[in-house]
């Protein structure tokens, strides 16, 4: 089992980011690392011991603009757990933006904390917080991506399949998770397919990114409009929420073009027999997926809630430590 040293000294030799706003910002490598420290971490907290805890008094500012369950409740575990801790700030407590410039708030916190993850809504936030802040700034969920989000769909696809090359399949909104996820899989190795309606797939610069990646991996990312062509002989198969925060306004529209995207059995057979299906919660249940789904023997969305938890660690600890 890889220990935090080893990870340490492997992390600081292959250029790792001063901040982590994107999938962009590690390599394949970095990646892999995190990884590897996460399977070792979730492994020493279910025998009820920790792999690592921060030397040094250690806090870490966490702004939230938007409510969350998963991300606030794995990163305040998560730090507790690691001997840190979390500073929750909403956006009705600093007003980010609008109280108080973004630039002026990355530098006061970086005279008190060690670390700042911010989810919010404008990935534009983030950039200005990374550019004036004098310590490490984390995504934790933007307009553009969600890479703590795709580390722990990386690491729960590991634990099905381990880390040979897989055919995975996106179902749905080319949004800001699909954007991380496409990304992450396409520089680890993995075949991604995505389909999606007409009008709704991934930002064209992350596609043309995510190809690269790929064309260096060995992987590949393909999009297509038809599910089934998708799905078919898939291992993994993901969707999420057709609506997400922020685009309320355009539901009525969404579920009729959606609809042919649910992930429901019928669909889920067309992949293969021991392929999983992730969510990366909350669901709508009876919208994007079935409760028969999401409540199946195939389903690892809970392991993968969890390993939110054990991933997020394992690159703060490298990060931070």
């Amino acid at each position: 089992m890889m220990t935090y040293e080893q990870a340490k000294v492997r992390w600081q030799a292959s250029h790792p980011p001063r901040h982590y706003l994107s999938i962009s910002d590690l390599n394949r490598e970095t990646a892999q690392i995190v990884l590897s420290l996460a399977h070792a971490m979730k492994r020493a907290t279910q025998q009820g011991r920790e792999l690592f805890r921060f030397e040094r008094p250690t806090a870490v500012a966490l702004i939230f603009e938007k409510p969350s369950l998963r991300t606030r409740v794995t990163l305040e575990v998560g730090l507790y757990q690691m001997g840190a801790h979390g500073v929750y700030l909403t956006q009705s407590d600093i007003q980010m933006g609008t109280r108080e410039a973004v630039m002026d708030i990355a530098r006061n916190l970086g005279r008190w904390v060690q670390g700042i993850v911010a989810r919010v809504f404008l990935h534009t936030a983030l950039e200005e917080l990374a550019q004036f802040a004098p310590v490490p700034v984390v995504n934790a969920l933007s307009d553009r991506e969600h890479p703590c989000q795709a580390l722990a769909d990386l690491m729960t696809i590991q634990e099905r399949f381990g880390t040979a090359p897989c055919t995975l399949a996106w179902v749905g909104d080319g949004n800001n998770v699909c954007h991380s996820f496409t990304l992450l899989a396409a520089m680890l190795g993995h075949q991604v397919r995505i389909a999606t309606p007409e009008g709704y797939e991934p930002n064209a610069a992350v596609l043309q990114q995510a190809r690269a990646f790929a064309a260096e991996s060995g992987g590949s990312v393909t999009l297509l409009r038809d599910p089934h062509e998708a799905v078919a002989d898939a291992d993994v198969v993901y969707t999420d929420v057709w609506v997400s925060m922020g685009f309320e306004t355009e539901r009525e529209a969404r579920m009729r073009k959606f609809l042919p995207y649910q992930v429901n059995e019928s669909l889920l057979r067309l992949a293969k027999p021991d392929a999983i299906v992730l969510h990366c919660l909350p669901a709508r249940r009876g919208e994007e997926i079935t409760d028969a789904v999401l409540d199946g023997a195939q389903s690892a969305a809970w392991d993968q809630a969890e390993n939110r938890l054990h991933t997020q660690k394992a690159l703060l600890a490298l990060m931070l430590g």
